[in-house]
């Protein structure tokens, strides 16, 4: 009896509703009590992620038009005879805006993976093409700056989801950029047995050694970075990608000297 209700647990179709109890052993009733348990807490744990994926639904389409309206009159607003007093308000406005709707698909993304309403697809795919996009979209960014790409090329091959981990690899990429005033950024391919590893390396203000286990905390800002742009979410969204995809993030930086991320992605 006890063989045939850990079979019904394992294949999902324990359903027990009674029981005569003169037919159960000790240890069989306690089994028939922990799976009846555990079934009425996984129809719960279902129920609570159904009501989140709808909040998620709701706010996503409530903000979205808001957002999307504050950032066009702001630009139109920008385009006006206004005097350099007015511009510099509608320049801020446009600029919390931008903010805004970062921080607010940057929440949804993050509720959506950790409540298991998206799932990545971690398949083999080539790294050169998501890394070569990553340049392009940052290279005028960092141009702005001041800030030259150094790429090397790769033929490398690794196990990704390449939507999520793009995203994650652009949040590291767009810090670097953020937080060098000068000099370049560097990102290169090492292939090793059971893993690739991605580095991206700059040249900017570097990161205290006190810090670099915070850095990956949900909204984290350190104080001498208080002034530069950014929400401290970036970087923890990149860890929950690669992480869900059985790699991980580490990084090697000291104050003043520049930082190195390394992102590493399973072969397997």
């Amino acid at each position: 009896m006890l063989d045939m209700m850990l079979d019904k647990a394992i294949d999902g179709t324990f359903s027990e509703s009674s029981f005569d109890e003169s037919s159960f052993s000790y240890i069989e009733n306690k089994m028939w009590k922990y799976l009846s348990s555990s079934e009425i807490s996984a129809q719960r744990t279902a129920e609570e992620k159904a009501k989140i994926k709808t909040l998620i639904a709701d706010i996503s389409h409530q903000t979205k038009t808001p957002i999307s309206n504050i950032l066009l009159y702001s630009e139109l607003l920008s385009e006006c005879e206004l005097s350099e007093t007015e511009k510099d308000y509608a320049g801020r406005i446009h600029s919390q805006s931008e903010k805004l709707s970062f921080l607010i698909t940057s929440l949804l993304k993050l509720s959506r993976l950790e409540t298991g309403i998206i799932s990545l697809s971690p398949k083999e795919n080539d790294i050169e093409p998501i890394l070569a996009d990553i340049v392009m979209q940052a290279q005028p960014k960092a141009a702005e700056k001041g800030i030259s790409f150094i790429f090397e090329g790769t033929d490398v091959k690794a196990v990704f989801d390449g939507k999520w981990t793009t995203e994650a690899i652009w949040n590291i990429v767009d810090n670097a950029i953020k937080y060098t005033d000068e000099g370049s950024i560097k990102i290169s391919v090492i292939e090793y047995e059971m893993f690739v590893c991605i580095e991206i390396s700059d040249t900017g203000c570097g990161i205290s050694e006190s810090e670099q286990a915070q850095i990956f905390s949900r909204f984290y800002r350190s104080e001498d970075t208080a002034q530069k742009e950014g929400l401290g979410i970036g970087l923890y969204l990149a860890r929950q990608i690669i992480s869900a995809q059985k790699g991980y993030i580490k990084v090697t930086s000291k104050k003043n000297e520049g930082s190195k991320f390394s992102v590493f992605l399973s072969k397997l």
